[in-house]
C-alpha cells in the first residue's frame, strides 16, 4: 500500500496514457488519409497539429467524432499534468 501512495501520481499517468497510442494512431490514419502501420512511427507532425485544432475533413463526421474525443483525452492529460505540478 505504502508504494501505491508513493507512486500514485506515476500510477496514474501510466493508466491514462496507455490507451494514447491507439487512439493517435487512429486519428493519424484520418488525417494521413492510409491504413499503414507506419504513420504510427513517422515524424510527421505539421498535419496532425492543423487536423487537430483545426477542421480539415468538415464532411468526414468519423474525423470529427474522433478529433473532438481526442482533444478531450487530452486535455484531461493537460490537467493531469497541471495539477501533479501544483501538488508537488
Amino acid at each position: 500500500m505504502d508504494f501505491i501512495t508513493k507512486n500514485s501520481w506515476f500510477i496514474l499517468f501510466v493508466v491514462w496514457g496507455l490507451p494514447l497510442s491507439y487512439y493517435r494512431s487512429k486519428f493519424r490514419k484520418i488525417i494521413y488519409q492510409t491504413d499503414s502501420w507506419t504513420i504510427n512511427i513517422k515524424p510527421l507532425f505539421l498535419k496532425e497539429i492543423k487536423g487537430l485544432f483545426g477542421n480539415m475533413y468538415p464532411d468526414n463526421l468519423k474525423y470529427k467524432k474522433l478529433r473532438n474525443f481526442y482533444l478531450f483525452y487530452l486535455a484531461i492529460y493537460l490537467l493531469l499534468f497541471i495539477a501533479y505540478l501544483s501538488f508537488k
